[in-house]
């Protein structure tokens, strides 16, 4: 609670900053400036934060005991901004609960980042998303239907603290980045000194897109999960078709028999109000692996009774011999014109492990704090 209010409390602070602003460029404007300036720019640089609050709530029913109620999946508060001409730093925090063991307040934050920009190159440390290629894997929380999608999506612990450096060529359509974090097989970060290394590619063209990268991760000191994940979004139209291929395995021959998922995700939008999609993946993790994302090592007697007991459409590990192919559609609405703050979706999703099916309708919203407060002061004056 104690760290709600802290947040709470810096954008009641920051939103007294910018009704100030803006009543400083009124009073500028009218009888000190015939150009009407902002006075909250400086050198091009516009200073003033961009706030959000993003909320989804569904009502949801699982086929598994006809469980089914209402709920709402996250709410989170994303800040970004600049100090300087380069320095920008950006923020997001889930203020609907917290991660981990809420030790720490930074338990509940999935990035918290500070960058230096000069030229072409970028410099970012702080809390982030390890950099693993795959369009599923770097899909916003909010835009995720968890039951449709990988195993490991749902299981990695992606946020981590540590610095990247990236360079994006002059046609801006290729960057290059390595990053060294912590490793997300640590458990007590500061202590453990397991690391991981990633080295990505995101490209960006009309008709493709691609986030691809080479990761180690250790997983015991000296000892790494090597990885290839390959992510693809191709574009026809309104067309668009995602293909992510990842293999994983402590030994570079393991991954495309042991360790690996293979997803696709057809989407076709119809104008700019609704989106239909599809998903396909497969994934297989051997049970003979020298590590496991949950740091738990259940026996294979043991994953299949958990799986057995589990209530859930997911399952609750996957057993080693056997593929898990998982699958699902959707459409989304969304109604306004002139942006995309308020989206409707409808669900299905299921999978061979479980044959039970899961149906999700709800309402995804993005509270834009500045400019609902720019709005105030404007009706004020």
């Amino acid at each position: 609670m104690k760290k709600h209010l802290t947040f709470l409390g810096a954008i009641l602070v920051m939103a007294g900053s910018m009704v100030q602003a803006q009543e400083v460029n009124s009073s500028a404007a009218a009888y000190g400036s015939s150009s009407g300036e902002d006075v909250t720019v400086e050198n091009g640089v516009d200073y003033v934060p961009e706030i959000s609050l993003d909320a989804r709530f569904g009502y949801e029913y699982r086929s598994s005991g006809k469980a089914a109620g209402f709920g709402g999946d996250g709410l989170l508060l994303n800040i970004d901004g600049k100090i300087s001409k380069n320095f920008s730093y950006s923020f997001n925090h889930y203020l609907s609960g917290s991660n981990g063991e809420d030790s720490s307040v930074f338990d509940a934050t999935n990035w918290l980042t500070l960058t230096y920009e000069v030229g072409n190159f970028a410099f970012t440390a702080g809390k982030d998303a390890l950099a693993i290629g795959s369009f599923e894997y770097d899909a916003y929380d909010l835009d995720c239907y968890f039951d449709m999608n990988s195993m490991f999506y749902n299981s990695i612990s992606c946020w981590q603290w540590g610095a990247s450096a990236s360079w994006t060529n002059n046609a801006e359509n290729s960057t290059f980045a390595f990053q060294v974090a912590n490793s997300p097989f640590s458990y007590a970060p500061k202590e453990d000194n397991l690391y991981a290394y990633n080295l990505a590619w995101y490209g960006a063209w009309d008709w493709y897109e691609s986030i691809w990268s080479i990761n180690f991760m250790e997983y015991a000191p000296g000892e790494f999960v090597k990885m290839v994940a390959l992510g693809n979004m191709f574009y026809a139209g309104n067309f668009s078709m995602m293909v992510d291929l990842m293999t994983r395995g402590d030994d570079w021959s393991d991954g495309l028999d042991q360790d690996y998922t293979l997803a696709f995700q057809p989407a076709y939008n119809f104008g700019e109000s609704v989106r239909l999609f599809g998903k396909l993946g497969v994934e297989h993790l051997a049970d003979d692996v020298e590590y496991d994302l949950w740091g738990e090592y259940p026996a294979l007697e043991d994953k299949i009774a958990a799986n057995e007991e589990n209530p859930y459409v997911m399952p609750a590990y996957l057993v080693g011999g056997k593929e898990y192919v998982y699958y699902g559609a959707g459409v989304e609405y969304f109604p306004l014109k002139e942006n995309k703050n308020i989206r409707l979706h409808a669900v299905w999703a299921s999978n061979n492990y479980t044959h039970r099916h899961l149906f999700n309708v709800g309402l995804t919203w993005k509270f834009d704090v500045v400019n609902t407060i720019r709005n105030i002061a404007r009706k004020a004056r």
